[in-house]
């Protein structure tokens, strides 16, 4: 059914139970899975204030920040035999970074994991799961 599955995380607890969900899912679809990360873009304003990080200090650190939480996700899935390599891109909101690795990585689709909040405090709080389900036009799959 599903042949590429697209996996945000993010390094949160929830996220980790996640990835052993998404690993399982793609071994019995026999199905390759990508781990993706949305990292900040440079959070900073260009000016003469040396008090912040430069801008490529902040992006390598991020970036092997990233690929640190994506080589734990990968020898996971080495280990139970799933086809995996991870994916690293920056974006002006998460939700836009997942949807746009799914089209650009030609994910048929995105396996996430969600806090499960209702009423008020989804409302208010909302999820990255939730903008992801609202905008997206690729399947998703909530796990909670």
């Amino acid at each position: 059914m599903f042949k590429h599955i697209l996996l945000p995380v993010d390094g949160s607890e929830l996220s980790h139970r996640a990835v052993s969900a998404a690993i399982q899912f793609a071994r019995t679809s026999a199905a390759r899975l990508t781990p993706y990360m949305c990292v900040e873009s440079y959070p900073y304003v260009l000016t003469s204030d040396s008090s912040h990080e430069k801008r490529d200090a902040y992006q390598q650190r991020v970036q092997a920040d990233a690929r640190q939480e994506l080589a734990k996700v990968e020898s996971a899935a080495a280990l139970a035999g799933v086809p995996c390599t991870g994916h690293v891109s920056s974006a002006s909101a998460p939700y836009q970074g997942i949807i746009h690795a799914a089209r650009d990585l030609g994910c048929d689709v995105i396996f996430m994991a969600s806090h499960g909040r209702r009423g008020l405090s989804g409302l208010l709080l909302g999820s990255e799961t939730q903008k992801v389900l609202t905008h997206s036009d690729i399947p998703v799959l909530v796990f909670r």
